[in-house]
């Protein structure tokens, strides 16, 4: 799911990849329309599981910003309206998702969008934000034992 779910600069959204073209990628938004358009190479493209928040110790990938803020709604979609929240309202909310972020580096506008991309992928039924451990394989024991 992480690598298949986009991000393109100077677009509004989420995007899901459908499939690779010639010279593009052929994404359909998220939301309600469902709209299918090419992206080019020329488009800034970054998959979620790119893209990683800062702390104050190491950055956090964004999938897991995302399940922590699963766990705090309890899957439902956020509680907080990121575009009438005062900036200390959106800095408050997001110390109780990720509590040691760096404050310095991460912007309002970073919050508000993280905000909304949650709510675009709950809206989608996409909430199964980190891909299951794979099980280790049990051990085969060898018949000459």
């Amino acid at each position: 799911m992480q690598q298949t779910i986009l991000a393109i600069a100077g677009k509004p959204g989420l995007y899901k990849l459908v499939t690779r073209g010639n010279n593009n990628l052929i994404v359909e938004a998220l939301d309600a329309t469902h709209k299918r358009m090419p992206a080019f190479a020329t488009d800034r493209i970054t998959s979620l599981s790119d893209i990683a928040m800062f702390t104050e110790t190491d950055d956090i990938p964004l999938m897991d910003v995302f399940e922590n803020l699963k766990n705090l709604e309890g899957g439902k979609k956020a509680s907080i309206n990121e575009k009438k929240a005062s900036g200390e309202e959106l800095r408050a909310y997001f110390s109780k998702v990720l509590p040691n972020w760096d404050q310095d580096r991460v912007q309002n506008s970073h919050i508000k969008k993280l905000i909304t991309w949650y709510n675009i992928l709950v809206e989608a039924g996409i909430t199964d934000f980190k891909d299951p451990e794979p099980e280790p394989e049990p051990e085969q024991k060898n018949p000459a034992e």
